[in-house]
């Protein structure tokens, strides 16, 4: 075991996965080295994810893995970064003791000096939130590869009552626009293909002048073999500047993640989600109009406080009326810090339960639906590798985010446009066969 070797393993979403490269950066320009062993490392951090309880039960599970290790190494320094590190401090280090250092999403900057702290017997603790800390400066860690995920912004200020985000990444503030597109241009150099725009509420951001229309419109004049795609998105924040934005750049995919969360306008009002759901569709047939063959996919709670059975039924209009490509279906979960903790608890997890497959046989009916419309239809993908399940087939996306798998061919090759006939699908998959390469700056096909 080396003093200097790190060991990470990240948990939760994209931006989580954006800060471990942030991480990377700071802890490789100090002269640490990453190792993918644990057991080679001096140091095991792990980053993680406040926003369900499952996501914090599955990690203290893994932190008594680590504490037995411990016991037959006593120099080995484990941490844990991010959101559960900013929540639950105290316990994890005062109360049970399971680790030695807790660094909060805004202090990545002080790691170094907090590791050392631990080396030396001490506890690193960093857990102050900023209102202005954005790492605008510093440059991640990223190995090639196809897709990468760029922080625009950090934080939120919307509050909606069951989140803890506000709590455990403080107010939103924004990178420069410019930052921001020169890391875009270093990537498209690099040979990256895809580039997702991260924020908690994405379409909120702002640089002076420049708002998050403009900002997509930078990026995408960067390359236009470059692909860019954006989430989180606040239905409250999506303007039309946006929605024409994207139609008018090729580049800019055509999907957009819009949670919705409940269609009832009496559970939306205590969320704080601040819109109605008829506002909320609203929005959904305007950007349906403005562009063209928009794919939507979207988030929704089951078995929020007060729940009852009519509002359960007013989500599931809402599904049969947007018909979403995909959607992320949760079960809600107190979290400890926000004001739904305080609320009664009242909907059974039985309830709960039965309400959310309700959710999940809807949307899956719809998604296989959609996807057998598309059955004889052609589709331009950008190859991603093989598919992960045998290496005789290739695995590609849509512009509207959706996996495609065609027969391997050796002339094809990662980081390729090309146009594809489906001609199967299941409810999470379309399946196609190659017709030809495909030029995206002239928009037209080609044979190579």
């Amino acid at each position: 075991m080396q003093k200097n070797k790190v060991y990470i393993e990240t948990y939760g979403c994209q931006m989580n996965m954006a800060d471990t490269e942030l991480v990377q950066g700071i802890l490789l320009k100090q002269g640490y080295e990453l190792t993918e062993n644990s057991n080679e490392a001096a140091v095991v951090l792990l980053n993680t994810c406040s926003i369900r309880e499952k996501a914090e039960e599955r990690i203290y599970g893994r932190l008594g893995n680590f504490k037995n290790v411990k016991q037959s190494n006593s120099n080995l320094v484990v941490g844990i970064l991010g959101c559960m590190a900013e929540r639950l401090r105290k316990d994890l280090i005062e109360e049970k003791k399971i680790v030695d250092l807790v660094v909060g999403p805004d202090e990545y900057r002080k790691l170094p000096e907090l590791i050392d702290v631990a080396f030396n017997g001490g506890k690193g603790i960093g857990v102050q939130l900023s209102k202005t800390e954005t790492y605008d400066d510093l440059i991640p860690y990223r190995e090639d590869g196809l897709q990468a995920w760029i922080s625009v912004m950090r934080g939120c200020d919307k509050f909606c009552t069951f989140c803890v985000v506000p709590f455990t990444r403080g107010r939103e503030r924004s990178r420069s626009l410019n930052s921001i597109v020169e890391e875009i241009k270093h990537l498209s150099e690099r040979g990256f293909r895809e580039v997702t725009l991260l924020g908690q509420n994405v379409n909120s951001y702002s640089d002076n002048e420049y708002d998050f229309a403009d900002l997509l419109a930078a990026c995408a004049e960067v390359d236009p073999y470059l692909r860019i795609r954006f989430t989180t998105s606040h239905p409250k924040d999506l303007s039309d500047k946006l929605l024409y934005t994207i139609y008018g750049h090729q580049n800019i995919c055509n999907y957009i993640h819009l949670p919705f969360q409940s269609g009832s306008n009496k559970i939306l009002e205590a969320m704080n989600r601040t819109y109605t759901i008829e506002h909320y569709l609203e929005l959904i047939n305007k950007a349906k109009k403005i562009i063209p063959n928009v794919s939507f996919s979207t988030d929704i709670i089951a078995g929020f406080p007060t729940e009852t059975k009519e509002d359960h039924q007013m989500t599931l209009d809402v599904l049969r009326k947007v018909r979403y490509d995909g959607a992320y279906m949760f079960k809600y979960s107190p979290r400890e810090g926000t004001k739904a903790y305080k609320m009664n608890d009242d909907v059974s997890e039985e309830i709960k339960v039965k309400r959310l497959q309700e959710i999940i046989d809807l949307q899956h009916q719809i998604s296989l639906e959609k996807n057998n419309e598309q059955i004889d239809t052609e589709e331009i993908i950008l190859i991603e590798g093989y598919s992960r399940k045998s290496n005789d087939n290739l695995a590609g996306r849509t512009d509207g985010n959706k996996v495609v798998i065609i027969p391997f061919d050796e002339k094809i090759k990662t980081g390729s446009y090309v146009k594809v006939k489906i001609n199967r699908a299941t409810s999470g998959t379309l399946f196609g066969e190659f017709i030809d390469f495909y030029d995206v700056k002239s928009n037209l096909a080609v044979t190579v």
